[in-house]
């Protein structure tokens, strides 16, 4: 099929090796002249791994020059697309063109993400009539200053870090009743949870779980940290926080967030990460009290 830019290829369920190279070009390409990820890490997990994701590229004698990632409906969640043009091929059309056939395919409701919400991804959105339809933020704070609170664990609480894949079962309960509501938190699977254990990132001194001093065996929540070893300097995130519905009230959120932060600054990190959902009032509030601030703001568009 073809529209307004270059010829883009039929959606497909998976790319081969040298395809899945190619876009991965046009990935660093675009980060670096944009300064932000184009795509989710889950978009990019979705290009060797097997998954719900659907894989349209736009290519231009022989050389792919922009791709575009679709995440269909699923229960009460819309359709939820990326797209991607290589920074060599814009102004052409190509973005215009990935977005709207994304849209179009996802069915009612599709939304498609606009990372950092750059001129560019605006101007699309503004050619397409569409508008924000939900917005996640990027918060970052210094891990030197202000102080990190002190780190109190009351004598109700265990909390330790993961031991291996035992505690993969737990882990994926809590996530998935934490996040039942997330369209992309939400609905992980074993193969979700293997295949980030699995990746050069992973560190278990940095997933921290926290379960009743009363039923150690129950999990009531975790902080998955992550650091981004490829930024200059290197930055920690706080990857996952979750806290199982049932054990909420008990300010498991906040102390599993600390162990988290404390442990990226013992490992002499200068700053930390985190992205939230704009309209998490709750979390926000834990977040800016300690001392996180927003630094850019993703957002997804759709047909109004």
């Amino acid at each position: 099929m073809s529209g307004s830019g270059e010829p883009v290829t039929d959606w497909a369920d998976e790319v081969s090796a040298d395809t899945a190279e190619r876009i991965h070009g046009v990935l660093e390409r675009a980060a670096a002249a944009d300064g932000v990820a184009a795509v989710s890490e889950q978009a990019v997990l979705s290009l060797t791994t097997p998954g719900p994701a659907r894989h349209l590229v736009a290519a231009s004698d022989d050389e792919v020059v922009g791709y575009a990632n679709l995440v269909p409906a699923h229960g009460d969640h819309p359709a939820m697309a990326e797209a991607v043009v290589d920074p060599r091929h814009r102004g052409r059309g190509i973005g215009a063109t990935l977005v709207s056939t994304a849209l179009a395919s996802g069915g009612a409701g599709a939304r498609v993400w606009a990372h950092g919400n750059l001129a560019p991804a605006r101007a699309v959105a503004g050619r397409l009539g569409l508008a924000v339809a939900r917005e996640l933020w990027q918060m970052r704070r210094p891990l030197a200053t202000p102080e990190l609170p002190e780190l109190r664990v009351p004598e109700t609480v265990v909390l330790r870090t993961y031991a291996g894949p035992a505690d993969d079962a737990e882990l994926l309960r809590v996530n998935n009743a934490a996040f039942d509501w997330h369209p992309e938190q939400g609905g992980w699977t074993d193969g979700d949870i293997a295949v980030r254990r699995d990746s050069s990132w992973f560190d278990p001194k940095g997933l921290f779980i926290a379960s009743d001093a009363a039923d150690p065996g129950r999990m009531l929540g975790f902080h998955w940290t992550k650091v981004h070893t490829r930024d200059d300097p290197p930055a920690g995130e706080v990857y996952v926080v979750a806290v199982d519905p049932a054990a909420q009230g008990r300010g498991l959120g906040r102390l599993l967030t600390l162990a988290g932060l404390h442990h990226l600054r013992d490992r002499g990190l200068g700053e930390v990460l985190l992205y939230t959902e704009a309209d998490n009032t709750a979390a926000v509030h834990t977040y800016a009290r300690l001392g996180f601030e927003t630094a850019h703001v993703d957002a997804a568009y759709s047909a109004p």
